[in-house]
C-alpha cells in the first residue's frame, strides 16, 4: 500500500487526511474510497477537469498524462506544473502529497449548458 497526504480542503477535507492507497487504482477512485468526496462530473472519463489535483510530493513517480489529459488540464482553475486529474492519475509506489484546489469548473453544477 502506498501511502497519499491529502492537504487540507475547506469544504471537502478539512483536516486533511493520510490514507492508504492500492497501486494501480486512480488517485480519484481512491479519495472516494476514502470518504473525501471530490468531483468528478464526467464519471472518470477524463472528459472535465472537476477531479483536478495538484502533486506537491511524488508527481515524478505518476505515469506521464496523455494528450487528452493535458488537452482537459489546459481548462482547469488555478492549473500548475504538477496538475494532474486525479481520474487519470495511478497510484505507484511512491507516497503522494496532494492538494485538491479550493475552486473548480463545473458547468452543469454552476447551471451552465
Amino acid at each position: 500500500m502506498t501511502q497519499i497526504i491529502v492537504l487540507p480542503h475547506a469544504e471537502l477535507c478539512p483536516d486533511g487526511a493520510l490514507i492508504e492507497a492500492e497501486a494501480g487504482k486512480s488517485i480519484c477512485q481512491t479519495l472516494l474510497e476514502n470518504d473525501i468526496p471530490i468531483e468528478h462530473a464526467c464519471e472518470m472519463s477524463c472528459a472535465c477537469t472537476t477531479c483536478h489535483i495538484v502533486v506537491r510530493e511524488g508527481f515524478a513517480s505518476l505515469g506521464e498524462a496523455d494528450e487528452l489529459e493535458e488537452d482537459m488540464l489546459d481548462k482547469a482553475w488555478g492549473l500548475e506544473p504538477t496538475s494532474r486529474l486525479s481520474c487519470q492519475a495511478t497510484v505507484g509506489e511512491t507516497p503522494l502529497v496532494i492538494e485538491i484546489p479550493r475552486y473548480t469548473i463545473n458547468m452543469a453544477k454552476e447551471g451552465h449548458r
